[in-house]
């Protein structure tokens, strides 16, 4: 990885033919010319806007309509530090790629109220000066980190006003009326705003626009089932390199979906959990360094995100060797008939909670049924006591995160009713500890997760992973099928 030019003596010790050109010392005047000249006009003219512009416009009006007569912040972020001087890749603050479309590091949305409503204006980076040196010496540099967009062409594609993000602070600074900012992704646009925000007020925009999210427009479900789509290509892929994977380890499966995710996406929606055997009953395995070995179990959680970066949520438990053992399908069938009981309960008008209710009951039935918990179902149930098998909530709001909409209000979100347009996961799963003595020794060590993303409709639900087989014995022919 290529380092900046420095100076390879202190400035002070430089020649002073060297030190003319201030801002970069150690570079020579005739360099410095030289590479301010030359360059052909790259300038984008009559770009189209982006797909979803026309949503974000609406999803703006109605910000402004809920907030008038206030400025409203909404930064994009910066590029957070990985090790030393080099950066994570950047990923947009959800709120503000929802309000724009925009992608871009260190951008700011600014709503400024104007008679009845708002007029929006995007601040960005404009492309790189090439009369100062910049471009070519700056870290920020064209040369450096690629072509952006200069402000015209970011306002054809994104149908927002753009000015120059660099003059924002001071902007900001003088401001006069009430201000509200999306706080925790710019810590420069919070200090410019110190004296003049509160968290509490602040929170109020966070939680609207938390929850403006749980309803998706027609973009946001074309976007998710294209997340759906891709993931389960990405499935497809690990069965068909699973051989692969018993003579190397976990890494080579996150590397397969990786490769899915990186090709028709913008990148994993969130660390993909690779777990064979004993490390399925880990809600969150993300080392992913174990063996794979014939006769375990894989539950492989992944999704690609979206080029617009709205993700997949998909789980299968599948058998490493292709064939489920007995006891391996009997808790994989009352998953299975959770996860049924689970999507049958998703509708318009229900409880949000009512999924969760459906799914658990099944599981603690299968649970009493079996001699590990003492019934009848209804004290189970009133106890929890599945939960030492069962552990998690059966599902959560998707979207643009992959726990959507997560600063909602309780009643709003899990004490509200389901809408069409709501997208959310059915994931019911049993977890039988490697070290519980409660359970019979054949049960130790078996994780099992059965998840799909389930859009809400008019009439009913529509499965959005339903391409990924879930039922045992559909598993295992399409597994056959794929090594073949």
């Amino acid at each position: 990885m290529a380092e900046e030019l420095t100076p390879e003596t202190p400035e002070e010790e430089q020649p002073i033919k060297q030190r003319k050109n201030g801002l970069y010392p150690g570079v020579s005047d005739e360099l410095a010319e030289n590479m301010t000249t030359g360059w052909a006009d790259t300038e984008l003219h009559g770009l189209e806007a982006i797909p979803q512009a026309a949503h974000t416009a609406a999803r703006r009006a109605a910000l402004s309509a809920r907030f008038p007569g206030e400025r409203l912040v909404i930064p994009a972020g910066n590029l957070k530090t990985r090790s030393n001087d080099t950066e994570y890749s950047f990923r947009a603050a959800t709120e503000y790629a929802y309000l724009t479309g925009d992608q871009t590091e260190d951008g700011v949305l600014v709503l400024e109220p104007r008679g009845d409503g708002h007029e929006a204006t995007v601040h960005l980076l404009p492309r790189s000066d090439r009369a100062n040196g910049e471009f070519w010496l700056s870290g920020q540099g064209e040369l450096w980190v690629g072509r952006r967009h200069s402000l015209a062409e970011a306002e054809q594609l994104l149908g927002i006003p753009a000015r120059d993000v660099r003059e924002l602070a001071d902007t900001l600074r003088e401001a006069r009326g009430p201000v509200r900012v999306v706080r925790g992704h710019d810590a420069g646009v919070e200090a410019a705003l110190t004296d003049k925000v509160t968290a509490e007020h602040d929170d109020e925009l966070r939680v609207y626009l938390s929850e403006a999210r749980a309803v998706k427009d027609e973009f946001e479900i074309g976007e998710l089932q294209k997340a759906c789509d891709s993931t389960a290509r990405g499935f497809e892929d690990v069965v068909k390199v699973l051989d692969k994977a018993q003579a190397t380890s976990e890494r080579y499966i996150e590397g397969t979906f990786f490769l899915r995710a990186r090709v028709e996406g913008n990148d994993v929606g969130y660390g993909s959990i690779c777990a064979a055997g004993p490390h399925a009953t880990t809600l969150h395995w993300v080392r992913n360094d174990g063996p794979v070995r014939s006769g375990d179990l894989l539950l492989l959680d992944a999704g690609v995100e979206t080029t617009t970066l709205y993700t997949a949520d998909v789980t299968r438990t599948l058998p490493i060797s292709g064939r489920y053992t007995e006891i391996q399908r009997k808790i994989y069938d009352a998953v299975h008939d959770a996860q049924e009981a689970g999507i049958a309960a998703v509708k318009p008008g229900a409880k949000y909670r009512d999924f969760h209710d459906a799914s658990q009951r099944v599981l603690a039935e299968r649970l009493v049924e079996w001699g590990l918990v003492e019934g009848p179902v209804e004290r189970v149930l009133e106890l929890g006591l599945q939960r030492r098998w069962t552990l998690h909530g059966t599902g959560h709001m998707l979207g643009m995160d992959v726990h959507d909409c997560a600063a909602a209000r309780t009643e709003a979100y899990v004490d509200g009713t389901l809408e069409p347009g709501m997208c959310l996961t059915v994931e019911p799963g049993l977890y039988f500890q490697a070290d519980d003595l409660t359970v019979p020794e054949e049960y130790r060590g078996i994780g099992v997760r059965i998840e799909d993303d389930i859009l809400v409709t008019e009439d009913g639900n529509r499965n959005l992973s339903a391409s990924l087989p879930r039922q045992a014995d559909e598993v295992e022919a399409w597994m056959a099928a794929l090594r073949d």
